[in-house]
């Protein structure tokens, strides 16, 4: 299905080409823009209300600004899309996220506009300012821009940068989304104090009086500007707090402004360009601006996949047999299931409770289970208390999250031995969001941490046996549970609970010549490729280890002691993952075989449907199944020769 964009916004191959356009006709570049994000997301998928929300700031940004020798930074790149269309990628827009295509999110090899790559929130300020410090250093007169959403100001790293940016005497420009939404609806303090200074009817009411006023005034831009700067401080200090937070920091502030009026953003970004010093404007959108379905139903329109835009069907898949559920799902049932019979269990996220499906248990039991805001460090620490008052807490952060919390996990609670429960969710690739959210690391990065249980379920009951283990009161460790993004195996999964003996594998079957080692989710990858292998007579063993630490040592000894090649398979990096874990074990107890490591390769694998990546890295099925063979035929060779 050919997509058309519109005749202003097809003629717009670069900034250049927008500011060739008068003022008057913003507003229809505007509407143009949104209308081509719809058609393009509502055919081809991807996120969705987030880009829409900054339709009118990515032209007035783009208008205002000499990009990309002016440094534009977008904090959570899911608001991108409409920059990247006005930069040189809107033929090309279809592509976004699809194997081979566009990225999801700016990113730096992709396009000069791309000036820091972005998937993770509240990096933007701290980039931006690094970006003005070598500015005013190598004496460019170059501007720096960070676009931070209010959802990503809750995290602490965007409040160090603040705190330097205020005494760093850098011309930075801080714009601050405030549509009082992440993913999920914003919580904490700081969402109530944005509210207050956006709803002041004191301040907003006299702040429009004193504009009124102002017109009136003889014309004269010097001293109309004067005049409303020292008029707009003196009202900031009689009846509103917006002054208190931001300008304690030594940011200029400015605002609130409506982020859907173009001509007053691009008056307002001129003015600020004349301004130096580090400086905030805080503008108010909506999240999913200009589709209405989108505005009233934000989380739901976040990234709604394929939808008819039209009537605003989201198209689902049409299945004749009962699927089985979602990880996350898995896990957000199981552990109401679990908090309603043992009182001490406690859910704690850090701005993911609809993704992890912690959501269940909030709306369940609220007094406890707990959205902290996008603040991985906070959300690990706080279960840390927890857990010293004797409270099981099921910590559940996405793998490549958790990446943010690794001083906590090993200072806060595997240095004191607490039986934090860590349920990472998007554990190894993750698809179409690419290589900022592949969960690769967790195996290898937790590994290397003393006290610490490292588990991964093969199926759904597994992953409810492993739960319910970890929170069992003479489990005195932290423990980690790791799944994978997506569906599992069993339509037919909630079994009673089963105590699982910690550091203990299974046997799924017997076999010849070659063993394969799994953990987690790929073992029924393994078990597929199995099938595929005994229609060539090859007929392998399968393990399914289930913990990396401690690993079972008694089964690697019949493993090392039976078989003399081995092949392990794991959905995280091979670099000191479970793979090397099998290859320690090997030299310490001196055993001789050929072992093939299969799983993420030591490189940045790019975006791509999961299937696409698992065949791309060698660890689907039929690639389970060629590194057999190919072990197997090197035997053969080896028999023939000698």
């Amino acid at each position: 299905m050919e997509i058309t964009p519109g005749l202003l916004l097809k003629n717009i191959d670069s900034p250049a080409d927008l500011k060739k356009l008068g003022r008057e006709q913003l507003h229809k570049v505007c509407d143009e823009l949104r209308q081509y994000i719809i058609d393009v997301v509502s055919v081809h998928g991807g996120h969705f209300a987030a880009s829409l929300g900054v339709v009118e700031l990515s032209v007035a940004l783009h208008y205002v600004y000499n990009t990309p020798y002016d440094q534009l930074v977008w904090d959570v790149g899911h608001q991108a899309y409409g920059h990247k269309i006005l930069t040189g990628r809107r033929d090309s827009f279809a592509t976004n996220r699809k194997y081979g295509g566009l990225s999801g999110f700016p990113k730096r090899s992709e396009s000069e506009y791309d000036t820091f790559g972005v998937g993770h929130s509240s990096t933007s300020i701290s980039a931006a300012l690094g970006m003005a410090i070598a500015a005013k250093y190598k004496g460019e007169n170059r501007k720096s821009i960070a676009v931070i959403g209010d959802g990503a100001m809750t995290a602490g790293m965007a409040f160090e940068a603040l705190n330097h940016a205020g005494v760093a005497d850098a011309d930075m420009l801080v714009i601050l989304n405030d549509n009082c939404m992440s993913i999920d609806p914003n919580v904490g303090a700081l969402k109530e104090y944005l509210t207050d200074i956006t709803t002041s009817h004191t301040y907003n009411k006299m702040r429009d009086e004193v504009w009124n006023l102002l017109g009136k005034l003889p014309k004269g831009k010097r001293f109309g500007r004067g005049m409303a700067s020292k008029l707009e401080a003196s009202l900031k200090g009689m009846v509103s707090k917006s002054s208190n937070l931001f300008e304690a920091l030594q940011m200029r502030y400015f605002g609130p402004i409506d982020g859907h009026n173009i001509a007053k953003l691009v008056d307002t970004l001129n003015d600020l360009k004349d301004i130096p010093g580090p400086k905030l404007l805080h503008i108010i959108t909506v999240k999913g601006k200009g589709y209405s379905l989108a505005e009233q139903d934000q989380t739901k329109w976040h990234a709604p996949g394929l939808f008819d835009k039209v009537t605003g069907e989201i198209y689902k898949k049409q299945f004749d047999a009962p699927q089985p559920p979602k990880y996350q799902d898995v896990f957000g049932h199981t552990i109401i299931e679990l908090a309603e019979k043992n009182d001490a269990i406690f859910g704690i996220t850090p701005a993911m409770p609809s993704g992890s499906s912690l959501k269940f248990m909030m709306e369940k039991m609220p007094h406890r289970a707990i959205d902290v805001g996008i603040c991985e460090q906070h959300a690990v620490t706080l279960s840390a208390g927890l857990a010293t008052q004797g409270l099981r807490v099921f910590c559940n952060i996405y793998s490549s999250f958790m990446q943010r919390s690794f001083d906590q996990a090993v200072h806060d609670v595997a240095i004191q031995k607490l039986p934090v429960v860590f349920c990472l969710d998007r554990a190894g690739l993750v698809g179409e969001d690419g290589p900022t959210h592949h969960g690769a690391y967790d195996i290898a990065f937790f590994r290397c941490i003393p006290n610490m249980v490292i588990s991964s379920p093969m199926n759904e009951q597994d992953l409810r046996n492993l739960m319910y283990t970890a929170q069992l009161e003479h489990n005195k460790y932290p423990f980690v549970i790791r799944y994978p993004r997506g569906e599992g195996v069993m339509p037919d999964w909630k079994k009673p609970f089963e105590e699982i003996a910690i550091g203990t594998g299974r046997k799924i079957k017997d076999g010849r010549d070659v063993a394969i080692l799994s953990i987690g989710h790929v073992g029924n990858f393994v078990t597929a490729a199995i099938r595929e292998l005994r229609t060539a007579g090859t007929d392998p063993a399968h393990y399914d280890m289930r913990f990396v630490k401690p690993i079972d040592e008694a089964m690697l000894h019949e493993v090392f002691s039976k078989y003399n090649k081995v092949i392990t398979v794991e959905d995280g990096t091979v670099v000191g993952g479970f793979g090397s874990a099998v290859l320690e074990f090997m030299a310490q107890h001196n055993y001789s075989a050929e072992v093939k490591i299969l799983g993420i390769p030591d490189r940045l694998v790019e975006h791509g449907t999961l299937k696409e990546l698992h065949k791309e890295c060698g660890y689907d099925a039929h690639g389970i199944a060629n590194a057999v063979r190919n072990m197997v035929k090197e035997q053969t060779k080896e028999l023939l020769f000698q």
